[in-house]
């Protein structure tokens, strides 16, 4: 049938009058789109695109002078050994929603120790932090932070008290990180999960020199993030030390939170929070999803580069740490702590479902690193381990991580004048005084059968 435009006749051309022809040439078309995607595409990791409506405006606009998206490193992983697929996102809003209400229901909870201490974990002894591993059938209180007051204010407090559904975290101290916005939420996403980001005095300072944010105004708010100022005061001395508050006592700042997401300021998230919980922890059936981490397997090859890179100063207390775990029952990585995959995480990324299991890992994790250092990495296989009941984790491959989150190099200039008397000073590399085989020029020290067994030279 002609149209008439203008007194003129057209017609349809013949190639569009087919509807069977159209739809099959948008399949070929979509098909070679798809196909060349995958060909070219670094990993080869098919990942379904976040939710079907993602927000398409970004969520801040920063100033060009704060370098927001400057120094992201690359990746170069050229295979993927385990793509993740994510589910259709109005399926999974719904789901998560069912959970969160009727999550009431669920396991019973850890009872934490009251009562005020000069340090959060109230720096206990090895023995007896030990001695709350086990708390099958307990009743036991445990501690678990907070024996001090974390020094943020009454409203931050009732507003994360008040998310009760997936909370995202993140930290920066000592101004070492920018803050990122997360890309692909979906459009109910930031009606059902809450993004706080936990910053010290100089951190805020900076983010009120670039004109991010006015200090003078009492509640912070930046894209989805919520900025909680914490008092620098009666912190740790190190600011990676009090990073690791927010990160491994999540379930005590968020008490009435189901599920959350732990990302390091370092890291831009790339899927929306939703999917990630649902995939990677829902479905999995998992307490924790983790990632491991690109090279190492056994916790003796993390030490090592801890102190051979200078991740942490006291190499000495890196020696002390390992022979504390080595005595009292860590082995290096085998199969026979299959379904546990590594020894070692990269711990940048943490997905966590709060119920009883996960909170007491965090707990006791974390007074570890109070009793030794904030490389959580170190820890984390013997608490696993050790703990009892028994977590089950999902360790996914390193590509999964790489497709969900960018990293960044973190802050390498710090601004003129940035000082403060909290500011932690990098001290001198304090060496170990014996070698991890030997004790005063003899044989052998506490970790030599988890080396001979990790090497396989043990008979």
């Amino acid at each position: 049938m002609g149209l008439h435009f203008m007194g003129k006749a057209t017609s349809t051309p013949l190639l569009f009058q087919s509807k069977l022809l159209c739809f099959s040439l948008f399949y070929l078309f979509t098909s070679l789109f798809l196909a060349l995607y995958t060909t070219l595409s670094q990993s080869q990791c098919l990942f379904r695109s976040s939710p079907f409506d993602p927000i398409h405006t970004p969520l801040f606009s920063y100033p060009p002078a704060y370098g927001e998206h400057k120094y992201a490193i690359p990746t170069h992983r050229s295979t993927c050994s385990s793509p993740v697929f994510f589910s259709d996102y109005w399926t999974v809003l719904k789901e998560i929603q069912d959970l969160c209400k009727n999550s009431l229901l669920a396991s019973p909870v850890l009872t934490y120790m009251q009562g005020q201490a000069d340090s959060f974990g109230g720096n206990f002894s090895t023995q007896k932090r030990f001695s709350y591993f086990d708390n099958e059938n307990s009743s036991v209180e445990v501690p678990c932070g907070f024996l001090k007051k974390f020094p943020i204010r009454n409203y931050d407090q009732a507003a994360m008290e008040n998310c009760k559904g997936v909370v995202v975290v993140s930290a920066i101290f000592n101004d070492h990180d920018k803050i990122r916005q997360p890309r692909g939420l979906g459009s109910k996403t930031l009606d059902n999960v809450c993004f706080f980001m936990f910053v010290d005095d100089i951190t805020l300072k900076g983010l009120d020199y670039h004109k991010i944010i006015s200090r003078k105004s009492g509640e912070y708010k930046i894209g989805a993030w919520r900025i909680v100022r914490v008092s620098s005061k009666d912190l740790y001395g190190n600011p990676a030390m009090n990073g690791v508050i927010p990160k491994y006592l999540v379930h005590r700042l968020f008490p009435n939170s189901k599920f959350s997401i732990w990302i390091d300021a370092k890291l831009q998230l790339m899927v929306d929070p939703l999917l990630l919980i649902h995939t990677l922890v829902v479905s999995e059936k998992a307490d924790i999803a983790i990632s491991k981490h690109p090279y190492y397997v056994h916790t003796m090859e993390e030490a090592m580069a801890t102190a051979r890179w200078k991740k942490w100063w006291d190499v000495d207390s890196l020696k002390t740490q390992m022979e504390t775990y080595c005595e009292n029952g860590l082995q290096p990585w085998s199969s026979k702590k299959l379904p546990y995959s590594s020894d070692v995480p990269d711990s940048a990324l943490i997905l966590r479902k709060h119920e009883l299991g996960n909170n007491l890992f965090s707990c006791l994790l974390f007074n570890e690193m109070e009793a030794f250092n904030p490389r959580d990495q170190l820890a984390f296989a013997y608490v696993r381990d050790h703990m009892r009941p028994k977590l089950k984790i999902n360790m996914f491959e390193v590509e999964v991580f790489e497709q969900v989150a960018v990293e960044y190099r973190h802050n390498l200039k710090k601004r003129t004048g940035a000082t403060s008397s909290g500011e932690h000073k990098t001290k001198r590399t304090k060496r170990a005084r014996a070698d991890l085989l030997y004790v005063n020029g003899s044989c052998c020290s506490r970790c030599q059968k988890y080396l001979l067994d990790m090497w396989g030279e043990s008979q």
